[in-house]
């Protein structure tokens, strides 16, 4: 298993879990908080701090994401190489010079 497989397994595992956490949010800004009652007063040990666990690990995850993006282009095969262009390189093996046709010295009157 190379690096770039593992990077890309830990993109597509910290994508979902950052779609769960978007997804279990409010938009209005209940989310999660309202649904255990808790709408303005501190109930059920700390509810009201649901919304902000929430925003906060929204934002770790995101950060997190951009984060595992960014080495994984590390980690490329070839990242760390020359890219110029195939089409451009001048190879000796894939070109023949170009060579002029055979003369002989007969003469073609036959006149000598």
């Amino acid at each position: 298993m190379t690096k770039f497989t593992i990077f890309l397994i830990l993109i597509v595992v910290v994508a979902f879990l950052l779609v769960v956490v978007i997804m279990v949010q409010n938009p209005k800004g209940g989310g999660l908080s309202s649904s255990f009652g808790g709408g303005g007063t501190q109930q059920l040990g700390g509810v009201k701090k649901t919304g902000d666990f929430l925003d906060k690990s929204t934002w770790f995850l995101a950060t997190l994401l951009i984060a595992l993006i960014l080495l994984s282009n590390i980690t490329i095969d070839g990242a760390g190489g020359v890219s110029d262009s195939k089409a451009l390189d001048t190879d000796e093996t894939t070109t023949q010079p170009v060579t002029p046709p055979a003369t002989t010295n007969e003469s073609t009157d036959g006149a000598e």
